[in-house]
């Protein structure tokens, strides 16, 4: 607290303007236990090892600030600058991940955090600054509608996370049990991107490095998780978990052709809600997708309804907000000759391409 003279010769006590800082090494652990214990409103995307996911993976310089008062982490606010020839000069929170902006317990971190990010992305005479909000926070801002968000509670009892999925879908995870469909987990992210990096391929969109994969697994250890679907040996399909409080998010997911007919995706996102209910996980965020898509139909398929992500934009150098998506028609062409690439080449030019879209 700071006392402050009056003028009959009194104190009164303001609170302390939290300082702001750059997260160092040494206060990882600290950032983290403000993340996953003291801040509610953080999320999986808030954790201090995204840092090094984002700098070593994607080469991006990154800024994670913290705003700190008498000791006490009281906000954070994880930042990464991607500078693209093609896609703009942009500071994120954060790309690559579903969630960010600030997270906070008290407004007045909020606000120095909100100032130093803007006062940075002017400093650094980015294109824009990019808040990605599960609520909205800068109504005033440009914002993009494009992204929804899925989260149900399940049941304690994998029974009733069954019977609460409507009845065709329930139908296809039934087909990919009676397929004799096995799950089991993995270490070694081989498995899981040889049926990741088949799907995007199929759907025109490039594929992150294995680098990326091996790194989210080293940096998150038993709270990045991979299963893989298989059926007499052959690799299904694969997803990539993140588990986070009492949350398990499946984040990146991917199949081979075979999986369509053995309905591998259905009886994967189900075994890994089975898996996660016994385990006493109540939360399934089956995350982000783009409105009117095919994954968007998949997961309103599963009975969970979209909420909407507020992705807020202060534009400095740009004119208008970005709109670096697969739905733009200006890519169409792109993708059309991207699936067409035979998919080492895929494979191998992808991770170039990816790491500058965010």
């Amino acid at each position: 607290m700071n006392e402050i003279p009056q003028a009959d010769g009194s104190l009164s006590f303001q609170a302390c303007v939290p300082s702001v800082h750059l997260l160092e090494p040494q206060h990882a652990q600290r950032w983290d236990e403000f993340v996953i214990s003291a801040c509610t409103e953080a999320t999986f995307f808030h954790r201090a090892g995204w840092q090094t996911v984002i700098e070593r993976a994607m080469g991006h310089k990154t800024w994670f600030l913290y705003a700190e008062s008498e000791g006490v982490i009281q906000g954070v606010l994880p930042l990464a600058e991607i500078k693209s020839v093609l896609f703009g000069h942009s500071l994120s929170s954060l790309p690559f991940c579903v969630y960010g902006g600030i997270a906070a317990i008290s407004e007045s971190a909020r606000e120095v955090l909100d100032r130093a990010a803007q006062a940075l992305a002017s400093r650094l005479k980015v294109d824009y600054l990019e808040y990605r909000n599960l609520k909205a926070f800068h109504s005033e801002w440009p914002a993009k509608d494009l992204y929804v968000t899925f989260r149900k509670e399940m049941a304690p009892e994998p029974e009733e996370n069954m019977q609460a999925i409507p009845r065709k879908q329930r139908a296809m995870v039934r087909k990919g049990i009676k397929a004799g469909l096995d799950s089991v987990l993995d270490e070694d992210i081989e498995r899981f991107f040889s049926a990741y990096a088949a799907s995007v391929h199929r759907l025109g969109t490039p594929v992150f490095s294995k680098k990326y994969f091996r790194l989210l697994k080293e940096t998150f250890g038993q709270h990045c998780e991979l299963m893989i679907i298989t059926t007499g040996g052959r690799t299904v399909s694969g997803v990539m978990s993140f588990y986070f409080r009492d949350e398990v998010l499946p984040y990146y997911g991917g199949g081979t052709p075979e999986a369509r007919e053995v309905a591998g995706n259905d009886f994967m996102y189900w075994e890994l809600m089975r898996r996660a209910c016994e385990q006493g996980y109540r939360i399934f965020d089956f995350g982000r997708s783009k409105r009117n898509t095919g994954s968007f139909d998949f997961k309103r398929n599963w009975g969970f309804e979209p909420q909407p992500l507020h992705y807020e934009y202060q534009l400095h150098r740009a004119g208008a907000v970005p709109d670096h998506n697969p739905l733009n028609p200006k890519y169409r062409m792109f993708i059309n000759a991207w699936q067409k690439l035979p998919l080492p080449v895929a494979n191998l030019i992808g991770p170039h391409i990816v790491r500058n879209l965010g």
